[in-house]
């Protein structure tokens, strides 16, 4: 198991890795495109092939987690990707880090409100606008919910003081 930043030398491999998890290179969020394999983050590899991504991206506002996926179930990946990226924001002197999901993801919902997330938003109708960049967006998702919705979620951190 190796977990690093992604590098220049990982980019096209993270690139191919985002668009089979997310169904193109793009990720939206505020109804805002970006390109994850162009920011930072982490990659977790075994025997070489990834298996987990982190992709963020930084702001006067802090850290938004744009991407988080793990090809291994029940693993910790997903868990341990978050803490690096928790961890990342604290260095950098971030106060907050938050990110998009949409209304669908209960699971993911849960997932995050245990590393201790708050829903801080729900942006009605984002998602039924971001189709027109990004049409590869599920009209219906998780257990046959229809995806309207951005969920934001946040977490306050206190970044650490330089001494």
């Amino acid at each position: 198991m190796a977990r690093t930043e992604i590098r220049d030398a990982d980019r096209a491999e993270v690139a191919d890795f985002i668009e089979r998890f997310w169904g193109s290179k793009i990720s939206m969020s505020h109804g805002k495109a970006f390109y994850p394999h162009k920011e930072q983050g982490f990659v977790e590899r075994r025997d070489g092939a990834i298996v987990g991504l982190l992709t963020y991206h930084l702001d006067e506002e802090g850290m938004e987690v744009l991407t988080l996926n793990s090809t291994l179930e029940g693993e910790g990946i997903g868990s341990s990707l978050m803490l690096n990226a928790i961890e990342a924001a604290r260095k950098k002197g971030c106060r907050k880090i938050w990110l998009a999901t949409t209304n669908d993801r209960l699971r993911v919902i849960e997932f995050y409100q245990r590393l201790g997330f708050r829903m801080t938003a729900i942006n009605l109708g984002v998602v039924d606008e971001a189709r027109k960049v990004k049409p590869q967006i599920p009209v219906v998702g998780e257990r046959g919910v229809p995806v309207h919705d951005e969920v934001v979620m946040e977490l306050a951190i206190e970044p650490y003081l330089d001494s």
